[in-house]
């Protein structure tokens, strides 16, 4: 059979339905030969023809040989289809081991997060009890196991002080609405109160349903700390501030009340019943004055001077002098560093303190006991320096006066310091000795700290910074100075009007000569007059624009090598600068004596 072959019907014909395969067995161009020419489908779209051709065995493609070639044609049309879905599938399996690779990565970034995050993470389920918290809850002495099943609410301790808080937040869970910086206190397993602080978002299914919710909390114990004490310091600037003001004017008076009770008193000394009511006031003087002594310790106001003291030594001699003092029932040991204690400080100031503690002790064991007086030399890091916040790093003499008594509540502990707090009865205690104690060791350059453990007893350890203890100076008796003639005259600043009488007064009878002004530039009008004195005696603070040592820095300039001699009821920085005196400053404490009058009027002239 011989037939011309069309190509264009094939691809011209209709495929919608059934498709015809057109076999031809022809002869081409006058050339034996055998053709066949079938359409190739992939229904019902023509993809292509099967061009077949064979010019060796005569009618290879004749009409029984349709089913064959069709099944040929076939299996050719689906090829490049296999080909492409193979193509494809090989792609999404490429595709799906990079997911999964993604997938195992991003779960290995959550876990990496999660066991390094200082913060953990949290999950609760519709009925807000925990389902999942991260092991990072341990570092801070909490089991995450112990919570699981609970709710927040249910591991607060200060869910019963604090129920409006906590009211309002179970409400805002119970609306699914997400929270941020809820901060709440819990107890750990020392039961030590932590304070934590939470994030949370809630979590909802993809049909709208609530899951529950997820976030993270913070541990804010260690905050919280550091703010408690800065917040303890301010209070205790700005309690200084004010009995520091309180104490420099009570001082003004009180110097006037002990220096005119002496007068008085030698008055009425052939008179017993008058001389002990003039003795009665000159207590009550005396004690006033140690209680503003107490005052300007913890407002710092007092200008010290530190010197290089061995405290294995004062100690030793503090604790001779008190045994007779605290009773039979009280025993007072040492328990000294044996490589020496060398430290930097006020040695009358450091006496006055540690007699303070070791009379505190003693009341705190009022059915006896022990009173252990330990010093040691340690030093304290960045770390320790940053944790306290209280201290500079370097080296400190440690001086600890511990008791055996009943300790100080946990719920007041922090309170001790407080100036007029105290645990003693009505009457045994004005409040101001741990305060006295506060002041002069800040004041040192030193701290303060408290170990107490109800049923244990007391530690109150004393920081002073550690002297090189090559050369310690020694205390001296003061020399008692016996009233002389005197013929100087002396100029007196002072703005208080009751204590610039009592001064003119009592250099008067000690046969000086006086000048007085109620300020410094009226002082430096008379000096620019020509007035002729011989020791300039002037109170530091004054009103007028010039403090006592602008004064006679004023009066050098016109009157090189003038004496001078200040007076004050507190100091600022005006003479003493980081709590120390300078070198060339003579200071007269407020409240004073005739006698202390003399003697460092004579110690000035004559040095």
């Amino acid at each position: 059979m011989k037939q011309e072959i069309n190509v264009d019907e094939i691809f011209s014909a209709s495929w919608d339905e059934s498709p015809v395969s057109i076999v031809l067995d022809v002869d081409t161009a006058g050339k034996s030969g055998h053709e066949s020419c079938l359409p190739l489908i992939t229904h019902p779209k023509l993809i292509g023809a099967l061009h077949l051709e064979n010019t060796l065995t005569p009618h290879v493609f004749a009409q029984a040989r349709i089913p064959v070639l069709k099944q040929l044609a076939s299996q050719a049309a689906i090829a490049p289809e296999n080909a492409r879905l193979c193509a494809d599938l090989q792609q999404e399996s490429s595709e799906r081991k990079r997911a999964e690779q993604a997938l195992r990565q991003s779960e290995q970034r959550f876990r990496d997060y999660v066991a390094t995050a200082s913060d953990w993470l949290w999950e609760t389920g519709p009925d807000h009890l925990f389902t999942y918290i991260s092991e990072q809850l341990s570092a801070f002495g909490i089991d995450p196991g112990e919570l699981i099943g609970k709710r927040r609410f249910d591991a607060a301790s200060d869910q019963e002080t604090e129920t409006q808080k906590w009211r309002e937040h179970m409400a805002a869970l119970e609306l699914h609405e997400p929270f941020r910086n809820f901060e709440y206190t819990c107890r750990d397993r020392a039961g030590h109160q932590r304070y934590l602080r939470v994030n949370g978002r809630p979590v909802f299914a993809a049909d709208g349903r609530f899951m529950g919710y997820r976030g993270t909390a913070t541990d804010l114990t260690h905050q919280h700390e550091v703010e408690e004490r800065l917040r303890q310091c301010q209070k205790m600037d700005a309690i200084g501030h004010l009995t520091g003001g309180v104490a420099h004017d009570f001082n003004n008076v009180l110097t006037v009340i002990t220096g005119t009770i002496e007068i008085l008193s030698e008055g009425v000394a052939d008179r017993p019943q008058l001389a002990a009511i003039a003795q009665l006031i000159d207590d009550a003087a005396t004690r006033g004055a140690e209680i503003t002594s107490q005052l300007l310790a913890l407002a710092r106001r007092q200008p010290l001077a530190p010197r290089e003291i061995e405290v294995n030594d004062l100690l030793t001699e503090t604790a001779r002098l008190l045994k007779p003092t605290l009773g039979e029932h009280i025993e007072l040991k040492l328990a000294l560093a044996e490589d020496g204690s060398f430290a930097l400080a006020d040695s009358s100031l450091l006496s006055a303190a540690v007699i303070n503690l070791v009379v505190n002790a003693r009341d705190a064991m009022p059915g006896g006991g022990t009173v252990t007086l330990e010093t040691a030399n340690v030093t304290v890091d960045e770390a320790k320096a940053s944790a306290c916040s209280a201290v500079n790093p370097g080296a400190f003499v440690m001086i600890s006066v511990s008791d055996t008594g009943e300790g100080i509540p946990a719920d007041i502990r922090d309170r001790v310091f407080e100036p007029f707090f105290t645990t003693k009865a009505i009457g045994r205690g004005t409040g101001l000795g741990l305060s006295m104690v506060y002041g002069f060791a800040k004041r040192s350059g030193g701290m303060v700290k408290i170990e107490s453990e109800q049923g244990r007893g007391t530690a109150i350890k004393l920081y002073l910074p550690r002297a090189e203890g090559s050369a310690p100076v020694k205390a001296t008796p003061a020399r008692a100075y016996a009233p002389a003639p005197a013929h100087e005259t002396i100029l007196i600043v002072e703005d208080d009007p009751l204590v610039r009488g009592y001064v003119i007064a009592q250099l008067g009878s000690m046969g000086f000569q006086t000048l007085s002004c109620a300020d410094g530039p009226t002082a430096l009008a008379l000096v620019d007059q020509g007035t002729t004195f011989d020791l300039l005696f002037t109170d530091v603070i004054m009103p007028g624009g010039m403090n006592g040592l602008q004064l006679a820095e004023a009066v050098f300039k016109r009157r090189p090598g003038v004496r001078v001699l200040y007076t004050s009821g507190y100091s600022e920085s005006a003479i003493a600068h980081g709590s120390q005196l300078d070198s060339d400053v003579v200071l007269l404490r407020k409240p004073y004596r005739k006698s202390d009058l003399s003697r460092k009027i004579r110690e000035v002239m004559h040095s």
